[in-house]
This record gives structure tokens, C-alpha cells and sequence, in this order.
């Protein structure tokens, strides 16, 4: 019995052992599985899913899902992928399913400057960076259109309301005078060259698609700017482009489809005032050649403006380690003027693999465009203001295509006449294509014997290609005395070539709590610019003007180092120097060196702040170096060109007559211009960042003035050169400051705010050691009166004009009455004096931008203050003599001359001279974020309106025109828009 009762409990105990064994086992380690995705609910590839504190690791698949096991004891998984927040997730069932996040430092922290990235906690030089979540909604034309108004020291003007126009880019107001004022354009590492090309000269950006940008980062201060050296006096505008994921490959959709409307027009008489006035003042002559027509002439040229702009992108990775993104974009916009058209073809490609565990990585991109142009005639926008609003649009013949124009008793058009509007904007036909390419191929290797050792070579290459042709009939009255006009001009062609060659040692000494980056380097770029001889044609064939063939070249070599160092995170030095070789100047000029040094102190790393709970931080900035600037001059100035006389001089030898060659202009010894800059700043953060913001003060002092100045007589082959002269100084204050007051899980609200005050002013315009050279007449003329000047101890470009006197009962100008400012009882040129300047004292800019649940309502709002603009239209369309040219026309005028009475025009009286400040609404949106509507694809959708509202006392069409001057200027259109957009 007791045997059988031990095989019993033996039995018993193997059986129990037996079922143990999986208990054992499940007590020992456990299987989770889940699916990882990102914010926007799409599943991530590549994830790194790991036990804390063992070995133990898997990584998501294409569907985002992963398996592991959890060994004995352990109930975390680490989930952790490259930009986004490493997550730690305390496992309590057998599916654990994780959303990742972007992560906040990736995103904010790390900025793109010359030759490298850096992050914007460690920078000692003034450097603002604005990235795609940021940019300015609705339709953009043009990239520049992105940041308007996001950056403080930074002001963008678009040149007109038309499509095909450019904009004006100035950081810091600008450095120069004559030579360019434009910021150097680097795409992608690939500096661009300044200006246009034939049939798109004034909108050079427009050929890159603005939907491809991710971020841009400007350079203000020499510190951030030296390293590019003879081009960086105007500042650096960086623009980096979207590139690939290591997730699964995303096909993305956007569509914004808009209506531009006009806005405010030119203030000219109405048709019944316009009879009430000639029937008052008017000859009997005059009172005939009144119609029984009302015509509103704006109505007949401009038009409701549609445009829309449509991308696509595939974007992720097609193996591992070898991200992608491709891209498709089609945009096409009417100008609100008949005949305006802008149709851009772009496509991307950016390819970035990896190779040897991430020590060697590659980059592709490509860019390409194809902008067809359609320009509309710009003149209708004067002869829509000023044409008789009593005459009908059409003549009920059929002389000059039918339309009604102002004929002599031969029946032909009027010399000097102004015609019909309708029939300016019908009767023309400017059109261009342009192509462009830009390709750089960047290799960047990590050495494996030494990984803190980086050597990256960059290959780009710039093309472009221009041609247009235009086309008026031979019955159209605006080109009727020459039979009209046929011909084609280009193709003009720009290549742009650039090899660059850097090393990059960053390595981190803890021992000595020091952090070393030192980069150097060599650069080498080279331009060249053909354009073909053409003749410009009339409708029968023959040759009215003929243009000769252009080859111009020039090259820049340039060697360059940088070090950034940092002790123990709160002391900081960056030292930059370049050496620039160009072949603009002659050997003995050719090579300039820019330095420049920064320091940085960040003070909450410090004892005494470092529990601070309120301020999180606080940084010293200070910098000074010196820029260059070789831009705008032309290629050949230091030489003597000469230049074929088509259609001039000729000398006869024997029987035959030869065309001369004429001798330009030049200047031997032409030089850098240089700019010396001292910039002082501190950026600060509270509640944990809740509050941003940064203060910089500058000052700018450029020496060895590229302008130019007029000449003695017979001293050279022209009345005015090119040449070195002079000094202008400058100094500013800049205030940026970003708040998010609202952040719950419901709520989010963000204010961003930026200010800029900033004067400059000449201090010498002398070509002779102290001399004095006063009072150089520059910028647009009307009627060949300059209305702007260049003075010794001004600003520049102050307006040149007489003191207008004004009737003490009535309060009205008096005409032709001016002070005399110099009591010599003389009025003349003497008593000119300069009044205001078309530059702003402050500038503002304010975006805001609140989200309730899935709702985003944004409002991007921008000021000028003491800017101001000549009003050429009132001036030139507000007396009486005006109203007719001739015996055969009637011309309206603007509703100045009820408030004047002038009889003739007062070109230079101060009374036109209008202060333009301004506020403008920019930009409102209303989105709303649908997530995903179904498992093929998430949803946004949101509708814009932008140049929303202008607040301003200046009553011409538009305070902001380009150098101050406003004479029949093109409005800017209201646009309104809707935007779908479509991720798969």
C-alpha cells in the first residue's frame, strides 16, 4: 500500500511538473504585438520597438504592425524613430498600440546655415528661420510670397499686381546703392545667380514651385553671413526643399482654386463730373468732342481673375535606408488685366540614400520648370484712367479692328494721343517661355577611422533658357505709323555651375566640457549668359531695330573656414573667414578676405538662473565682421569694351559705308564694396518656452560705394561711370516675440510678432578726397523729372522737391507758388529741399493663428509706418491742361484738380508727396481638419482670403510701390480661395 501510494505522488508530481512547464513559460516572457503611427494616423515603417535594458528589438513593418516578446520581469517597450519623441509604454495587455510624435526640438531647434545645420540654441549670429508649417496660405506665386511679413528686418514687395511680376527682397534695408540690394538666393546649397532672364526679367524665383519649399532661413548679421563672403552684404535667404521619409511611401494631393477681384482703383473724375467740368471750364471746341456714352474704362481692360495651383507628391522610402520624394505641380493664374497669364510646369525629384551604416549618405535633387507667360499691356492701365468716359468703346467701322480712336481729318490715329484701353489690351500679344533646371548632387562622408571627420562635396548645376515673341496687328492705332509690330527675341541662355568642397571635424570633449565644429573649405562657380542677336519686325517685314549678340562670363573661387565653439553649453564662439577671387575686377583687385567673429553667452546654464522657473532662457549675442559685394555691376566694367553701333555712326572707306565701334565707359581700378557690421542681441524664453522672442541692435557702414556719379567732360566715354565713391552708414533695431497664451488638448492658440526700425543715410558721394559731390538726381522720372535724390548726410532716395505755398483763407495750393527756402528771392532749383523717403521708419508684422479641435482659424497681418510716396497719377492727370493734348481728344482727370484747380502740372511741389503708412490684413483662413475619412485616405480642407484690407490715408491705388514712385500703378488683386488636400 505505501508503494502504491509513492508511485501515486510520483505520478502526481511529473504530471504536475508537465503542466507547469507552459505555466513556467508564460510566466517568463509574454508576446505583444500592435501597430505603430504617426501624428496624422499613418502607419510608420522602420520603427525601433525595444525592451529597456536588454537586447531584446524589433522594428515595424510596411503596415506599420511588430511582434516582440517581453522577457521575464520586464513590462515596458521603448518605441523610439528618427524626428520623432521617444515614447516609453508600461504594457498591460497582449496590444499595445502607439501613436509618435514629432519631435519638438527636431523641428524648432536645428537651423540651416551656410555649410552645415546648427542648432538655433547655439547660434551667436541673428538668424531667423521660418518653416512650411508658418508659411503664408493661398495661392503663391513665388517663394518670397512665403515669409512676407514672418521675419523682423525682413521687407518683401511684390512689384506690381500682376502675375508675372517679381518681388523686392530686402534684409536690413539693403547695403548699397547702385550695386544690387538683393539677398543672395541659396537653393539647396546651390547659390543662384541675381536677376533674370529674357521673357521672365523681373521674377526669377517664380521658376521654383513654392509648394516644394520646407523651410527658409535668413542671414542677417555678418556673423551668420561671411561665410559666403563677397555676396553677403544684402543678406542670405537659404531655401531648403522637402525631401524624403524613412516611412512607408505617402502620395499627398493639394488643390487651391481661386477668384482675384479688384480693389481700390485710380480716384478719377466720374463721367458726370467729368461733363460738369468740361461744360464749366471747357472750350466750345471741347464741349463737341463730350459723347453721350458712360463708359467705365477699368471694366473694359480688367477683368475676375481665376488661378489655380494643383501639386502631388510621393514621398517615403523605396528601400531601406534610400528615401524619396517626387513631385508634379501645375499653376496657372489670370492677371486681373486682359492678356496677364502665368503658367508654371514643375516637377521634383529628391533621392537620399545611405550606404555603410549611414557613414556615407547621398543626395539628389532636381528641380525643373517650364513658365509660360502671357504679358497683358500695361499702358491700358494709364489710358483706362484718363480715356474719355463719354466716348463708346467701339467706332461701328472697321478702322483699327473697330475700335474708337482719336483720328486727325486724314483719318489717322493723333500724334500723342491716348489710345483706346480696349483696344491696347486686344490688340497685343507678349508671350514667353522659360525653362529651367537645377540639379545638385551632394555627398557627405563620415571617415570611418576618424567619425568626427566629415568631408562633403556638392555638384550643382543651374540652367535656364528664355524666349518670347510679341505681336501687334497692323491696324491696331498703338503701333499704326510703323505697321505694327512681329518679332521674336532669345533664346537667351544662363548656365550656372558650382563645385563645392568641405571638411567638417565636430567632436564633443566631455572630459573639458568643450564642443569643437570646425568647417573649411572650397568653392568654385561660374556664369555664363548668350543671348542671339535679333531684329525687331513690323507686320510687312521690315527691320525697325536690331539687337546685337551678347557672351558674358565670370567666375568665382572662393576658400573659406568656420569654427563654432562651445564650453560647457554656455559660452559660445563662432570665427568665420573667406577669401574671394572674382573675375569682375582686374588682378590687382580681385581678391577680397571677410571676416567675421561672434560671441554668445547663455546665462540660464548658469547657477543663479539655472532653477529659475519662470525664465527658461537667456542668451547674450554679439558680432562683428565685414561682407562684400560684387552683384549688379556687369561683368566688364574694369574694362575697355566697345560696342558695335547698329543703326548709328558710320565711316565710309571708298565706296562703302561700316558701322563704328563706341567706346563705353569704365573704370580701371573698380573694387570690392565693402560693409562692416556690428550686430548685439539676446534671445530669451519664458515658461518653459511658452514665450520667445530675440532683440538685435545693428549697425552697417559700406565703404567703396559702387555707384554711380556723373563725370567732368571729356575725362571718360560717358557723362556718368561706374566707380568706387563714398560710404553709407545704417543702423536698426529688431524685435521678434512668439507666445502660445492657449495650449490644451482642445485648444491651441499662437502669436507671433515681429518689428523692425532701421535708418540709413550718405555719407559721401565724393570722387574727391574730401570734396563734397551734393545733390545727385536719381529713380524713376516722369516727363524726364527726376523726383529723387542722393545727399551727403541724407537718406538716400529722399524726394527733390519745392515747398508748396497754400492759400490761408481757403487752404488751397496756390500754383507755382513755392517757398523760398534760401532767401536769395529767387525761386529755382536752389530752393529744391529733400522731404521724407519712400524707405519706412518701422515695419510690422503680427500672425496669429487658433485651433479648436479639428478647426484652424490663421490671420496674417503687416504695417508700415512713416513710409511715403510720390502720387505721380494725381500729379500727372490733375490739371486742367491735361485734359486735352490735342484738338481731337478729351481726356478725364483725376479728382485732385477739384481740390486744386491746378491749370498746369506742378511737378515738383511737395503737395504730391503723400505719407503712405499703412496696415494690411494679408492673409485669413478658415480650415478644418477632417483626419481620416476613410482607410484610403485623410482630408483638409480650408478657405483664404488674401489682401484682405488696407488701412492707409495715402489716396493713391496702393501705399507699397516699388522705389516710392506711383504713376499708373498695377493694383493688387484680392484673392479668394479654397484648398483641398488629400493624403493617402
Amino acid at each position: 500500500m505505501k508503494k502504491n501510494n509513492k508511485s501515486i505522488r510520483t505520478f502526481l508530481l511529473v504530471v504536475t511538473l508537465l503542466l507547469m512547464i507552459p505555466l513556467a513559460a508564460m510566466a517568463q516572457s509574454r508576446k505583444v504585438s500592435g501597430v505603430v503611427t504617426d501624428d496624422a494616423n499613418e502607419p510608420l515603417i522602420g520603427v525601433t520597438v525595444s525592451v529597456p535594458e536588454t537586447t531584446v528589438g524589433v522594428t515595424t513593418d510596411l503596415d506599420g504592425q511588430y511582434t516582440i516578446v517581453l522577457p521575464d520581469g520586464k513590462n515596458q517597450l521603448r518605441f523610439s524613430f528618427l524626428g520623432c519623441e521617444t515614447q516609453t509604454i508600461t504594457v498591460t495587455s497582449a496590444t499595445v498600440n502607439v501613436k509618435m510624435m514629432p519631435h519638438s526640438n527636431i523641428l524648432t531647434d536645428v537651423v540651416v546655415i551656410g555649410y552645415g545645420t546648427q542648432r538655433k540654441s547655439d547660434l551667436t549670429g541673428s538668424v531667423s528661420n521660418v518653416s512650411s508649417k508658418d508659411f503664408n496660405a493661398g495661392l503663391i506665386s513665388s517663394p518670397e510670397q512665403l515669409i512676407n511679413g514672418k521675419v523682423s528686418g525682413v521687407q518683401i514687395m511684390s512689384n506690381s499686381g500682376s502675375p508675372t511680376a517679381g518681388s523686392t527682397i530686402r534684409i536690413r534695408g539693403g547695403a548699397s546703392l547702385n550695386a544690387s540690394n538683393d539677398p543672395l538666393i541659396v537653393l539647396d546649397g546651390v547659390p543662384l545667380e541675381s536677376g533674370g532672364i529674357s521673357g521672365n526679367t523681373g521674377n526669377f524665383l517664380s521658376l521654383i514651385n513654392p509648394s516644394d519649399i520646407e523651410s527658409m532661413s535668413i542671414l542677417k548679421d555678418a556673423s551668420s553671413t561671411a561665410i559666403y563672403g563677397s555676396r553677403a552684404s544684402n543678406g542670405v535667404i537659404i531655401i531648403t526643399t522637402k525631401k524624403g521619409t524613412n516611412s512607408r511611401l505617402k502620395v499627398s494631393f493639394n488643390t487651391v482654386n481661386s477668384l482675384q477681384t479688384r480693389t481700390k482703383m485710380a480716384d478719377m473724375l466720374s463721367r458726370d463730373q467729368f461733363v460738369n467740368v468740361i461744360n464749366a471750364n471747357g472750350t466750345a471746341e471741347q464741349v463737341a468732342l463730350l459723347g453721350d456714352s458712360s463708359t467705365d474704362w477699368n471694366d473694359q481692360i480688367f477683368r475676375t481673375a481665376f488661378g489655380t495651383d494643383n501639386n502631388v507628391s510621393v514621398a517615403g522610402r523605396v528601400a531601406e535606408n534610400m528615401p524619396i520624394r517626387v513631385s508634379l505641380g501645375y499653376y496657372n493664374q489670370n492677371g486681373l488685366l486682359i492678356g496677364d497669364n502665368a503658367e508654371r510646369i514643375s516637377g521634383n525629384l529628391s533621392f537620399s540614400p545611405s550606404f555603410f551604416n549611414d557613414y556615407l549618405k547621398v543626395n539628389l535633387n532636381m528641380k525643373g520648370s517650364i513658365n509660360n507667360n502671357q504679358f497683358g499691356n500695361t499702358s491700358a492701365i494709364w489710358a483706362a484712367s484718363t480715356y474719355n468716359p463719354t466716348i463708346p468703346v467701339y467706332s461701328g467701322n472697321d478702322s483699327f479692328g473697330g475700335y474708337n480712336e482719336a483720328i486727325d481729318n486724314a483719318g489717322n490715329p493723333v500724334n500723342g494721343s491716348v489710345f483706346n484701353p480696349r483696344g491696347l489690351v486686344k490688340q497685343y500679344d507678349a508671350n514667353s517661355k522659360v525653362k529651367r533646371m537645377i540639379t545638385n548632387l551632394d555627398a557627405d562622408y563620415k571617415m570611418h577611422f576618424l567619425p568626427e571627420l566629415r568631408f562633403h562635396a556638392t555638384l550643382g548645376y543651374d540652367y535656364a533658357e528664355g524666349k518670347g515673341s510679341v505681336y501687334v496687328p497692323s491696324e491696331a492705332a498703338q503701333y499704326y505709323t510703323t505697321s505694327g509690330r512681329d518679332y521674336t527675341y532669345g533664346p537667351q541662355k544662363m548656365t550656372n555651375r558650382l563645385l563645392t568642397t568641405y571638411f567638417n571635424y565636430n567632436k564633443v570633449f566631455s572630459s573639458i566640457k568643450s564642443n569643437v565644429d570646425i568647417t573649411a573649405g572650397y568653392d568654385h562657380q561660374y556664369w555664363k549668359t548668350t543671348t542671339p542677336a535679333y531684329s525687331e519686325y513690323n507686320t510687312v517685314g521690315d527691320i525697325q531695330k536690331t539687337t546685337a549678340a551678347k557672351d558674358e562670363r565670370h567666375a568665382l573661387i572662393s576658400y573659406y573656414g568656420r569654427l563654432n565653439y562651445s564650453y560647457d553649453s554656455r559660452y559660445m564662439l563662432t570665427a568665420t573667414v573667406r577669401s574671394d577671387g572674382t573675375s569682375r575686377f582686374n588682378p590687382d583687385n580681385r581678391w577680397g578676405t571677410f571676416p567675421s567673429v561672434a560671441l554668445g553667452w547663455r546665462l540660464t546654464e548658469e547657477s543663479f538662473l539655472a532653477d529659475n522657473k519662470v525664465l527658461s532662457n537667456l542668451k547674450l549675442r554679439a558680432s562683428f565682421g565685414i561682407t562684400g559685394q560684387q552683384d549688379g555691376i556687369g561683368n566688364y566694367n574694369y574694362l575697355p569694351v566697345y560696342t558695335f553701333s547698329q543703326n548709328g555712326a558710320q565711316v565710309q572707306f571708298g565706296d562703302q559705308w561700316y558701322y563704328s565701334y563706341r567706346p563705353e565707359a569704365y573704370v580701371e581700378n573698380l573694387k570690392w564694396e565693402t560693409t562692416t557690421s556690428w550686430n548685439f542681441g539676446f534671445d530669451f524664453g519664458f515658461l518653459k518656452d511658452r514665450i520667445t522672442g530675440s532683440f538685435d541692435f545693428y549697425t552697417r557702414q559700406t565703404k567703396d560705394l559702387l555707384a554711380t556719379v556723373p563725370i567732368a567732360a571729356g575725362t571718360n566715354f560717358g557723362k556718368k561711370i561706374l566707380t568706387n565713391v563714398g560710404n553709407v552708414d545704417s543702423h536698426g533695431i529688431e524685435v521678434s516675440l512668439n507666445a502660445t497664451p492657449i495650449e490644451t488638448q482642445d485648444w491651441t492658440w499662437d502669436v507671433s510678432y515681429n518689428m523692425t526700425w532701421q535708418k540709413m543715410k550718405v555719407k559721401n558721394l565724393s570722387l574727391v578726397q574730401g570734396g563734397s559731390q551734393t545733390n545727385t538726381l536719381v529713380g524713376p522720372t516722369i516727363d524726364s523729372y527726376n523726383f529723387q535724390v542722393l545727399t551727403e548726410g541724407y537718406a538716400p532716395y529722399m524726394f527733390y522737391v519745392y515747398h508748396q505755398l497754400y492759400d490761408e483763407k481757403t487752404g488751397k495750393p496756390i500754383e507755382g507758388a513755392y517757398a523760398d527756402l534760401n532767401n536769395d528771392g529767387v525761386i529755382n532749383s536752389d530752393d529744391l529741399y529733400r522731404y521724407h523717403s519712400p524707405a519706412p521708419d518701422f515695419i510690422f508684422g503680427l500672425s496669429t493663428s487658433l485651433r479648436y479641435k479639428k478647426w484652424n482659424l490663421g490671420m496674417s497681418f503687416r504695417a508700415n509706418v512713416g513710409n511715403y510716396v510720390y502720387n505721380g497719377m494725381a500729379m500727372n492727370s490733375g490739371a486742367w491742361s491735361t485734359v486735352s493734348y490735342n484738338s481731337y481728344q478729351l481726356n478725364n482727370l483725376s479728382s485732385s484738380y477739384l481740390k486744386t484747380g491746378f491749370q498746369s502740372r506742378q511737378y515738383l511741389s511737395d503737395y504730391y508727396v503723400e505719407n503712405a503708412s499703412f496696415l494690411k490684413l494679408d492673409n485669413l483662413s478658415l480650415g478644418y481638419n477632417f483626419g481620416r475619412v476613410s482607410k484610403w485616405f485623410s482630408l483638409n480642407m480650408s478657405a483664404m482670403v488674401q489682401n484682405v484690407f488696407c488701412i492707409t490715408n495715402y489716396s493713391g491705388v496702393d501705399p507699397e510701390v516699388p522705389n516710392g514712385i506711383d504713376n499708373s500703378f498695377y493694383p493688387r488683386p484680392r484673392t479668394y480661395s479654397i484648398s483641398i488636400g488629400l493624403d493617402f
